[in-house]
């Protein structure tokens, strides 16, 4: 009988190479933590999708295979490859023998610097990351115990080898509203320290702690976010989220 448990995502193989950009630069002050920014110029055009990219990356994890063996095809077939994937569950990974088969690449990290601009075409619009439902859970309390438990849970989701997305948040601060696919995570002092694939650094992972004694998350500083606590909630793991 198949399984529907996917294979743990592989930051070398199964991340996009190109980025989610950045509409503004940012300066921290490293004392405050207060920013100074500016538009970046010229302006980015491909914005506003940290959601879309971590969406459309499980999705290939999920529901499509690549074969570097079989003869690359042309770009019409791969756009019609890729909106089948998309269209896929995004919370449900399917059987191996119904996976969608990517010919001519090895691996969606392969694919997407060789198709960049077809896949920012197809994987999504910028609308599909303001319309989450994951948005009216922010807007609510979010206590050390529920991020306890989340932290847990997450945990306990990568050692059964799924990754999961997350929604890192400030409410109603909003300094950060962002998307990141959790991939692995080990103790450290007691603590969980996770492995993230961040949409706007496709170069290397991104690190995510969590304190247990404080039940609080934390995120080193980059070039878009000054450092410190924040929310996380996991997103499209079931109906309401």
């Amino acid at each position: 009988m198949a399984t529907k448990t996917p294979r743990r995502f592989d930051f070398a193989r199964d991340s996009f190479a190109f980025a989610n950009e950045l509409l503004w630069e940012y300066q921290f002050d490293p004392a405050t933590g207060n920013a100074a920014f500016q538009k970046r110029e010229p302006k980015p055009d491909y914005a506003h999708r940290c959601f879309v990219l971590v969406r459309a990356a499980r999705q290939f994890l999920y529901h499509a295979r690549f074969d570097a063996d079989q003869k690359i095809a042309g770009n019409d077939i791969y756009r019609q490859l890729t909106g089948e994937v998309v269209l896929r569950n995004p919370r449900i990974p399917c059987e191996l023998e119904k996976q969608i088969v990517i010919p001519g690449f090895a691996s969606l990290r392969e694919f997407s610097a060789a198709r960049e601009e077809l896949l920012k075409a197809e994987c999504g619009g910028a609308w599909r990351s303001y319309f989450l439902r994951s948005h009216w859970r922010m807007v609510f309390p979010i206590s050390r115990e529920h991020q306890k438990s989340t932290a847990e849970n997450l945990s306990a989701e990568i050692q059964g080898n799924f990754s999961p997305i997350i929604h890192l948040v400030k409410f109603p601060a909003l300094t950060i509203n962002h998307g990141m696919i959790l991939f692995d995570v080990v103790e450290a002092g007691g603590n969980l320290e996770f492995s993230a694939c961040d949409p706007n650094d496709p170069e290397k992972p991104a690190r995510l702690k969590f304190d247990r004694a404080a039940g609080k998350f934390f995120l080193p500083a980059n070039s878009y976010w000054a450092g410190g606590e924040l929310d996380v909630i996991e997103i499209y793991r079931g109906w309401f989220l």
